[in-house]
This record gives C-alpha cells, structure tokens and sequence, in this order.
C-alpha cells in the first residue's frame, strides 16, 4: 500500500478540521469540499470511514519527524549510479 507524506496527512487533517469547525454543512461547495477531504484521506489512510482515516492519520504523523524532506528527495532526478 502506498503511504502518504506526513505533510500531505498533516494538510488534510488541518483541512478536514477547519471546514467541521466551520459548519461545512452550510453551503453546497462547503460540503463537497468536506467530502472530496473525506474520501482523500480514506484512500491515503486505506480506509473506509473517515472516523478510522482521521486516527490512522494522527496515527501516522505522531512518529514524523519534522525534517524529513522524502518528498523532496522523490521529487529530484535520480543521480546515476557509480561507474556506470
């Protein structure tokens, strides 16, 4: 299973928070928003309750580090390799 960046869950979770905080059932854009950050963070998380998503994500960044750049580094083109 593929497993999302830190920063990526991080951004989510906060998403996820502010739009329930604000009443995201209020207007139709709103909502859909709520719901497209639902469903991402089942599918990042590889569940299917958003409930289970939002522990699963927490889950998941309580043992990030704050430096790790991985993103960063899969992002920068691969140096080739020693005599080749």
């Amino acid at each position: 299973m593929l497993m999302a960046h830190p920063a990526v869950l991080k951004d989510l979770i906060g998403q996820y928070e502010a739009l329930t905080l604000l009443g995201a059932e209020e207007s139709p854009q709103a909502r859909q928003r709520l719901a497209d950050i639902s469903y991402t963070l089942c599918v990042a998380t590889g569940t299917k309750d958003v409930d289970m998503a939002l522990i699963a994500a927490r889950h998941r960044l309580s043992g990030a580090r704050p430096e790790d750049d991985s993103l960063l580094q899969a992002a920068a083109p691969a140096e080739p390799a020693a005599g080749v």
